[in-house]
């Protein structure tokens, strides 16, 4: 009799441990879609930043008399920047993938400043609507990297803590990388009106 209730609490416990590991296993296969969703979202809006610069490029080849020059690097920029392909379990690519779309973003801010000494493309009314949407987009941007930072921190912190650590661990989940500031974005920008 004695065996047969220790047999009995034995799988009683067995089950209970199956039921606790299944459970966080789903949480830990939520937990990564959710950073996976929030990873999808950054890339929708860098795709969106693309097709706006692909039509402000078209809009200011239109334009006669443009400087090609930087016009080219903005397209040579667009073309690293796309060709980049993430994995966000891997740091060196997403580091890859921020650096190529800070590239892209640094050019097209010189070919907008070359755009001033040229008034009748820059009162157009479609140039005006690209600057307008473009704001936009880099706003939609920022909020996509802000959520997925706040999924990577979730998601880290369940990989991380005892006892889900040690199925994260049997099942191959492990710590994901945060999007992260361009380097020497921390220093304010030096703003000088001096216009010569």
């Amino acid at each position: 009799m004695k065996s047969r209730s220790g047999l009995f609490i034995i799988l009683g416990i067995i089950v209970l441990l199956v039921f606790w590991g299944c459970g966080a296993y789903n949480n830990l296969i939520n937990v990564d879609q959710q950073v996976k969703t929030k990873w999808s979202n950054v890339e929708a809006n860098y795709q969106r930043r693309t097709d706006l610069y692909n039509s402000v490029i078209k809009t200011i080849e239109g334009s006669a008399n443009f400087e090609k020059g930087t016009l080219t690097e903005v397209v040579q920029a667009r073309a690293k920047a796309t060709s980049v392909n993430v994995d966000i379990n891997d740091p060196a690519s997403l580091q890859a993938y921020q650096n190529a779309q800070a590239g892209l973003q640094s050019s097209f801010s010189k070919l907008l400043a070359v755009v001033e000494n040229y008034p009748d493309l820059k009162t157009t009314a479609a140039f005006q609507g690209f600057q307008t949407q473009i704001e936009g987009t880099e706003n939609r941007i920022n909020v996509a990297r802000q959520d997925y930072n706040a999924s990577v921190q979730d998601y880290n912190l369940r990989v991380k803590r005892f006892p889900g650590n040690i199925f994260a661990g049997m099942f191959g989940y492990h710590e994901k990388a945060f999007y992260k500031a361009d380097p020497g974005s921390e220093k304010a920008p030096n703003v000088d009106f001096n216009i010569k």
